[in-house]
């Protein structure tokens, strides 16, 4: 699938601010799941400087450096046009050992999954007692193995939880969003990466896009999961949808914690206290692929 993306934020401050430099994680990855084949960046007003870099987690981020000037609005509009490839979630085999939870790793794999496998990591500091009993459950329901478990555990959030858009604050800990069986879909993420690390599956959170149904008026940012598998390395999982991640999504950033997984993120200079409005549009529209079969006309 190939996607025309356009993203547009406006803050709008209570006051005259001015910012450190924030980075923006809004540039879609490009890997063997996506090729980015386009992308621009407009900022208004325009930051003193931008600096390309790529993150401890490997992700493509582009920081602002702005200047003294006091701002009461910032206005970002990012472009992208990307095509998606892994049409088949389900096309990896698993490595022998690695065929019963909870793995056995290699010690120098086990010390390289380390920030995957502990509590949420950054959101809170250890596991949640309830995403702790329900891994034991859906365990036992899969006798170990690890594929069923995590199509389970993706389709009991999707089917017991009710979702509802929440576009600002920190994702709700794991035990009480199954508690009130309902949340946002980082909320859900977070309680899908808490389950699986309680029975050792490296997890990490994914910031991205989706989508959806083409009969939808909006669109919003998307979060969703990616479990390290040995043999398939890392694969994507959305219990908000009850799905495996596909050629239907576009990833942007993933990292240990949602926070440090954050789309946009900085601190301000002057102006400390001060509160922002937040508003975005959106827009995801397919774009037709050439056939291969297909001839140019002569």
């Amino acid at each position: 699938m190939k996607y025309a993306i356009r993203h547009h934020l406006t803050y709008i401050y209570d006051r005259p601010v001015t910012l450190a430099p924030h980075v923006l994680g809004l540039r879609p990855r490009c890997d063997l799941a996506q090729t980015l084949q386009h992308f621009s960046l407009e900022v208004d007003p325009p930051p003193e400087r931008l600096t390309d870099l790529i993150d401890l987690d490997g992700n493509d981020r582009v920081q602002l450096h702005f200047g003294t000037q006091p701002l009461d609005t910032l206005q970002i509009t990012v472009c992208s046009t990307v095509e998606t490839l892994r049409t088949n979630p389900f096309d990896f085999l698993l490595d022998p050992w690695a065929s019963q939870l909870p793995f056995d790793y290699p010690a120098a794999l086990a010390a390289q999954l380390q920030p995957y496998l502990g509590g949420v990591a950054g959101n809170f500091p250890s596991l949640d007692p309830v995403a702790v009993t329900l891994s034991r459950q859906l365990w036992l329901e899969a006798n170990g193995n690890p594929i069923p478990f995590l199509w389970n555990l993706n389709e009991l959030i999707h089917s017991s939880c009710k979702y509802g858009v929440r576009d600002t604050g920190e994702p709700l800990p794991p035990g009480i969003t199954w508690t009130e069986r309902s949340g946002s879909c980082r909320d859900f993420a977070i309680l899908f990466m808490e389950v699986c690390r309680a029975v050792g599956l490296a997890a990490r959170f994914v910031s991205g896009y989706q989508e959806g149904d083409p009969d939808w008026d909006e669109r919003h940012l998307h979060a969703w999961v990616e479990v390290y598998l040995p043999g398939a390395g890392w694969r994507g999982y959305d219990p908000t949808q009850a799905l495996a991640v596909g050629d239907r999504y576009i990833a942007l950033v993933a990292a240990p914690s949602s926070r440090a997984a954050s789309p946009f993120s900085g601190q301000l200079k002057t102006g400390v206290g001060a509160q922002s409005d937040l508003t975005y549009t959106l827009s995801i529209e397919p774009l037709k692929t050439a056939s291969p079969d297909s001839q140019p006309d002569l």
